[in-house]
């Protein structure tokens, strides 16, 4: 019998944004379709990178390897559960196998997927469902980040970083906007036309820096 060719993936998934998920697949696309099935998950898995392999033996040494770093593994019921999660970046897992399909002269059957347009608004999305839920607990004040009342600070699309609108710092908490006072947040929701709320800080730029760089600054 002639062995089955298909892949080693490596999937990413912005509703765990700490894991990625390594396995094999005789037909990736209908793998897609069987994990983003699931109304369990607000995000779709995407495909970061393939390894084309011969065989299914080969997707059961790789496992091996990797389950040396930390898998994700829980109980049930009393029953331990293994699956196919690790806690690693998605460069690092990709590394992992780059080094074994050198070790093998295979190089050329690894494939870096580049994300889709839906992938990176997605990606966006889900970030800013963590920074908003950070603002809630520490809500955003210009004047811990040292933003003076009567500063001007520039919106910016995160795509392309660049838009020329601008608006007026005029208290702790909100800017002036086409003669409306704003909070951050509502007003990159408004300007964004998002139908998910937004982390204001993440789309507005002081002297040329990201107000949530600033923000996250050590002793800021």
């Amino acid at each position: 019998m002639s062995e089955q060719q298909g892949v080693i993936y490596i999937l990413t998934n912005p509703s765990f944004p700490d894991y990625v998920k390594i396995g094999y697949a005789d037909d990736i696309e209908k793998r897609l379709q069987q994990l983003n099935r699931s109304e369990c998950i607000p995000f779709a898995f995407r495909v970061y990178a393939t390894y084309e392999v011969n065989s299914r033996l080969s997707d059961l040494k790789i496992h091996s390897i990797i389950d040396k770093l930390l898998r994700s593994i829980d109980n049930f019921n009393g029953q331990k559960r293994v699956r196919e999660f690790y806690t690693m970046t998605p460069q690092d897992a990709y590394s992992i196998l780059e080094a074994i399909a050198e070790i093998h002269g295979c190089t050329d059957k690894m494939k870096l997927i580049p994300p889709s347009a839906d992938d990176v608004a997605a990606a966006d999305t889900a970030e800013d469902i963590k920074e908003q839920k950070k603002e809630r607990l520490a809500p955003f004040t210009f004047s811990l980040c040292q933003i003076p009342i009567g500063a001007t600070i520039e919106y910016c699309n995160r795509a392309d970083e660049k838009s020329g609108l601008t608006c007026t710092v005029v208290d702790d908490h909100n800017v002036e906007y086409d003669g409306k006072k704003w909070s951050l947040s509502a007003l990159a929701a408004m300007l964004t036309q998002s139908k998910w709320g937004v982390a204001g800080p993440r789309y507005f730029k002081y002297n040329g820096e990201w107000v949530n760089d600033i923000r996250k600054r050590p002793g800021v």
